[in-house]
């Protein structure tokens, strides 16, 4: 009766079989062919029944043999499936990370962020907060927040950035604005315009009102708002026009409520960071979700 289960050995009996031979057997298995010949004859033994037809060429396998064959088959089989499980098990995170990002992200982009997540890591959660930049760098320092999403953002002693993507910037109009029939537009074309900006205190605003400057470009500010939604209801209602990056229109220019014209001859991007507190030590939930971050290629959707 067979008492124990040795996976060298089973192993061993599967290439007997499917080689039809001892010595290629041997030679497969990094072992003498005197060893194979032992092999087969203590199992025949403890079996009570032969396993292989000597009598042939090449060599043959038997009734009893064929079912010590499926028998090992299965067991080989058995344990691939337990490997690939165990590690799976192994490299599966579980727990929740905890992500402050600004408005202007995306509530589409953060919802296609976590259903690949949530394919690769089915255990664990994501959680998502929109936030005013200030309350971001709150949040990651405070450690209610494992990862922050900012755009301009700053490093600082408290405070690691990592890179994540530029996004262009252009001009976003109604498609029933004058300007709308434009491929291209110039700083120049931009004097006198009506404008919807952002507050103040954010830095795409700093951004814009220096390159206003640079270019010595005087706009009506209409109106201005601290989040890019309102922004673009106000240009979609041809309340004025706007500059911010193309990306955050993406739902909009699909739509058909406004339209994104490249500024010529002008670098303008808006830098995005992951912020998280120095010397933060990451659960492996909030590194896999990181590492999946940095892995989204930049992309300024070829409008210049």
């Amino acid at each position: 009766m067979l008492t124990s289960v040795n996976l060298d050995n089973i192993r061993l009996f599967r290439d007997i079989a499917q080689f039809k031979s001892l010595s290629r057997a041997a030679v497969a298995n990094e072992i003498s062919q005197s060893a194979v010949t032992q092999h087969v004859q203590e199992l025949e033994k403890s079996f009570g029944a032969q396993l292989l037809d000597r009598s042939t060429r090449p060599l043959g396998v038997t009734e009893a043999g064929q079912l010590y064959l499926a028998f090992c088959r299965d067991v080989l089989r058995r344990k691939e499936e337990f490997d690939a499980l165990l590690e799976r098990l192994k490299n599966e995170v579980e727990g929740t990370v905890r992500v402050a990002s600004i408005y202007s992200v995306g509530l589409n982009e953060m919802v296609q962020l976590e259903q690949e997540f949530g394919r690769r890591q089915p255990s664990a959660k994501l959680e998502v907060e929109y936030l005013r930049p200030e309350k971001v760098y709150s949040a990651v320092l405070t450690d209610d927040a494992d990862l922050g999403l900012v755009s301009y953002p700053e490093a600082s002693r408290e405070i690691t950035v990592i890179p994540w993507r530029r996004e262009q910037m252009v001009l976003a109009a109604s498609p029933y604005d004058p300007l709308a029939a434009k491929t291209m537009i110039t700083p120049a074309e931009l004097n006198g315009v009506d404008f919807v900006g952002f507050d103040e205190e954010l830095p795409i605003r700093r951004e814009v009102d220096r390159f206003f400057k640079e270019h010595q470009i005087e706009v009506n500010q209409m109106f201005h708002f601290d989040n890019l939604q309102m922004i673009k209801e106000a240009v979609a209602h041809r309340v004025g026009v706007s500059i911010m990056p193309a990306r955050a229109m993406l739902e909009e220019m699909g739509q058909g409520r406004l339209v994104a014209i490249p500024i010529a001859a002008e670098e303008l991007y808006r830098p995005l960071g992951i912020i998280h507190r120095k010397k933060k030590k990451f659960q492996r939930v909030a590194q896999a979700f990181l590492d999946l971050l940095v892995e989204q290629p930049p992309t300024d959707l070829g409008l210049v």
